[in-house]
């Protein structure tokens, strides 16, 4: 089968929920400073202001699932486009500090709405031979979405914005998130989705506009797949399967825990108490969102190569490494110079192999929900 613009076009309109997923994450990087002058925030109230997008992300993506079952994947993906344009619009125009965290939080709704709903939509749609490269892409976007974060809080800075400087910063998302709500309109609806509500003639549809040679024996598939489905749902969650979902939430866990979320939201500030300017320590972090890129670049090349288990180890103690060196350089005030090499290597490392070990993961997990439409290579 090949990959016809339909299914293509479905697959980037889709993964634009990563981008802006990265781009929400990334951006308030180049804004905290300015929140915690504006709004004299303690230590706890700057942790909370960009926290809060994260509590949102929890709950988000948690919930996800359940208007994704109802309306559909990509009906409740138009929902999270919305969720992202309120937050952007209401972040630029936030009146008060509590208005700003509100919004944030909003925003962060939308980033755990899309974590989960983008790489479904995509499993869904796409035939066993592409699904692992079209699922991808959307984590592609993710850390192409922090590059044109840290690269837009760059120009934007230099702009002379002044005192509206961060309203700029946070309200430019809404260009991104009203265009992805737009082309949203252009793509169909999941066929798996509409199996499920019994609307067969749909589905049959969708898989002949994607591309599939032989629909109606996939479409056959993923009827009997969709019977049997909760007999495999009761079987994963007995004494066989516990060590192994352990494993696999636990390395997740772990990933998050090495602190790639303080670095991506404060690589600002982490920059300015090494003692860079504010226009540098902009540039300084479109460096490191251009080595997240380039890494993940990389780690998708090379990860059914290595072999995942590998990757992890590797990874582990390259950033553990890392993340020593800059310790030792904050605890000395000594060789500032070497502070963003540090994080370079920080950032190549758990893209190339932490971060993606767990990818590999995630992707198996997703491609195996959807094993009515045949296993996937590789």
């Amino acid at each position: 089968m090949k990959l016809n613009s339909t299914l293509l076009k479905s697959t980037v309109v889709a993964a634009l929920g990563g981008l802006l997923f990265g781009f929400d994450t990334a951006v308030i990087a180049g804004a905290t400073q300015a929140l915690k002058t504006l709004y004299q925030l303690s230590p706890l109230g700057e942790g909370f202001t960009v926290a809060s997008a994260l509590v949102g992300t929890v709950i988000g993506s948690m919930l996800a699932g359940i208007p994704g079952d109802r309306y559909g994947r990509r009906d409740s993906l138009r929902g999270m486009a919305v969720l992202y344009l309120v937050s952007a619009l209401g972040c630029a125009l936030a009146w008060n500090w509590t208005a700003l965290v509100i919004f944030r939080f909003i925003g962060g709704l939308a980033i755990g709405g899309s974590s989960v709903l983008g790489p479904m939509y995509i499993a869904e749609i796409s035939p066993a031979k592409w699904r692992g490269r079209l699922v991808g892409l959307f984590q592609f976007n993710v850390v192409f979405g922090i590059l044109l974060a840290y690269l837009s809080n760059y120009v934007l800075g230099t702009m002379g914005f002044g005192a509206a400087e961060w309203r700029w910063k946070l309200g430019v998302t809404a260009v991104p998130a009203a265009f992805f709500f737009v082309m949203l309109f252009g793509i169909p609806r999941s066929p798996r989705w509409l199996v499920k509500k019994g609307r067969i003639d749909e589905a049959r549809e969708v898989l002949r506009l994607i591309g599939e040679e032989n629909y109606e024996q996939e479409l056959k598939d993923i009827v009997e797949s969709i019977d049997a489905e909760h007999v495999t749902s009761d079987a994963l969650f007995t004494a066989k399967y516990r060590v192994p979902i352990f494993l696999a939430i636990s390395i997740g866990m772990f990933n998050q825990l090495s602190g790639i979320n303080a670095i991506l939201y404060y690589l600002n500030t982490i920059f300015e108490h090494a003692g860079f300017s504010k226009v540098s320590g902009d540039l300084q972090a479109v460096a490191i969102g251009a080595t997240n890129l380039l890494s993940t670049m990389l780690a998708m090349s090379v990860i059914d190569k290595v072999g995942r288990k590998k990757l992890l180890l590797i990874g582990s103690c390259g950033t553990a490494l890392c993340l020593g060196g800059v310790a030792v350089i904050f605890l000395t005030g000594r060789h500032e110079n070497l502070l963003v090499w540090m994080l370079v290597g920080y950032i190549a490392f758990f893209c190339v192999f932490a971060g993606r070990g767990d990818l590999g993961l995630h992707q198996r997990g997703v491609s195996q929900s959807c094993e009515s439409q045949g296993p996937e290579p590789g």
